[in-house]
């Protein structure tokens, strides 16, 4: 059974911070990425570790605030993310992609699995 969940969203200052957490059921072995979209914007990666503790990437929005990391033991991909700003709020999901091995991308074309979704508010 392959399945993605996120948790971790909500409401925060601009400066604080928040822990999104991405449960990736049977998917060990996949890259994983973090999307975002904000309303009236395109889909965008955000970051994305890859599997059999691959490499990371992330957006240069992003670089130097957020931070990716991988427990395998719990199946779980978190996505720390301080010094948050407005720019930052958006639906944030979590996505698996078997072809990459220890590498990922930002092609969500490519995305064999996504959750669902969690709300990132970053208030003024």
């Amino acid at each position: 059974q392959v399945q993605l969940v996120e948790s971790g969203g909500g409401l925060v200052q601009s400066g604080g911070s928040l822990r999104l957490a991405c449960v990736a059921s049977g998917l060990d072995h996949y890259s994983i990425t973090w999307f975002r979209q904000a309303a009236g914007k395109e889909r965008e990666g955000v970051s994305c570790i890859g599997g059999t503790s691959g490499m990371t990437d992330y957006a240069d929005s992003v670089k130097g605030r957020f931070t990716i990391s991988r427990d395998y033991a719990k199946s779980t991909v978190y996505l720390q993310m301080n010094s948050l700003k407005p720019e930052d709020t958006a639906v944030y999901y979590c996505a698996a992609e078997g072809a990459y091995g220890s590498s990922c991308s930002f092609h969500y074309y490519a995305m064999d699995y996504w959750g669902s979704g969690t709300l990132v508010t970053v208030s003024s």
